[in-house]
């Protein structure tokens, strides 16, 4: 199995839009206990301070690891700072960015209530991504990466997202994926998971066989590296010694790169201008706020992170059921 390394730290030709304000930036990572994963978003926000310096850019992670939310933000506070642009350094709109960070800020306001937030928008289906692994794809076409020269009609694409338990973000990841696989000239794409929902990976690959393709390339759809990831590349591994006849090809996950540094400059300055335009028709948290006139319980639910080590798809009658369900 080829991997391919597309890391940069370079951003030299990089030019940025200039931001209205100097207004502090919270920018907020999932977290990962991986030590590398962890380093790399610390690098990407480090990378990000450096190309404009007017104001501070402070990092802080959701859960797993720190410096957490509540750190940073405690940490601002003794600097003197009240204001902040907020940021979700993530991919789709699910519960992390839609309920678990809210409830992070309101217990922030509760603990020092002169704070103002201005929380902007996750990454979402983007031109910049889409370029990003467009320019990836292309690599792949060169001879040191399909020695064998096998052609796009004879590939097939497996698209591996991190899964959630929010239908509206499932359903990006497939859009997303439908969306990089127009106009490329590959047989098919395949859309599977890592962990959370179905399908996994396993099964991405068993339904990408089906096609009997001469290759196949894996794409994680990951800003960053970690656990989730590394699992995608020992699977893929497996899966090659199972199928040797195949070319199996695993891109690397989005990593430092100029492309995303222009969507967060793109979200800090929504922040300012208060222009964030969040999807919310299929979220479930408001769909469940409408129905239950709940809206502030929702919003002030105090924050727990639960790692339910069964399978929640195991009775597919009982997920269908319980799946637009709000906590």
């Amino acid at each position: 199995m080829l991997t391919v390394s597309c890391n940069s730290l370079t951003f030299d030709s990089l030019e940025l839009s200039t931001l209205p304000l100097k207004r502090p930036l919270l920018a907020i990572g999932h977290g990962t206990r991986d030590i590398q994963g962890r380093q790399t978003f610390l690098d990407f926000i480090r990378a990000y301070q450096e190309l404009d310096e007017s104001r501070p850019v402070i990092p802080c992670f959701l859960e797993l690891t720190t410096p957490t939310i509540q750190e940073s933000i405690d940490y601002c506070v003794s600097q003197g700072y009240a204001e902040f642009s907020v940021l979700p350094i993530l991919l789709f709109a699910a519960r992390h960015n839609k309920f678990d960070v809210t409830n992070e800020l309101d217990r922030a306001k509760q603990r020092h209530p002169q704070l103002k937030f201005y929380y902007g928008r996750h990454f979402g289906i983007n031109p910049n991504i889409l370029e990003l692994w467009q320019e990836r794809l292309v690599q792949l076409d060169r001879p040191q990466y399909n020695p064998k020269n096998i052609s796009r009609q004879e590939t097939v694409l497996l698209f591996v997202g991190r899964g959630s338990s929010d239908p509206d973000a499932n359903g990006d990841v497939y859009k997303m994926a439908r969306i990089l696989w127009e106009g490329s000239g590959y047989q098919t794409v395949e859309t599977c998971f890592i962990g959370i929902t179905h399908p996994r990976l396993e099964e991405g690959f068993r339904r990408a066989r089906l096609y009997r393709p001469k290759r196949i390339i894996v794409l994680p759809y990951f800003l960053f590296t970690g656990v989730l990831v590394k699992k995608i590349f020992e699977i893929a591994t497996e899966q090659q010694e199972k199928s040797p006849e195949i070319s199996i090809n695993c891109l690397p996950e989005m990593g430092i790169q100029p492309q995303l540094m222009q969507i967060l400059r793109e979200r800090e300055i929504e922040t300012q201008l208060e222009q964030v335009q969040m999807n919310c028709e299929m979220c479930k948290f408001r769909l469940a706020a409408i129905a239950n006139n709940s809206s502030k319980e929702l919003h002030h639910h105090d924050l727990h992170h639960h790692h339910h080590s069964h399978d929640p798809y195991e009775d597919l009658e009982k997920y269908h059921k319980r799946i637009w369900q709000a906590p």
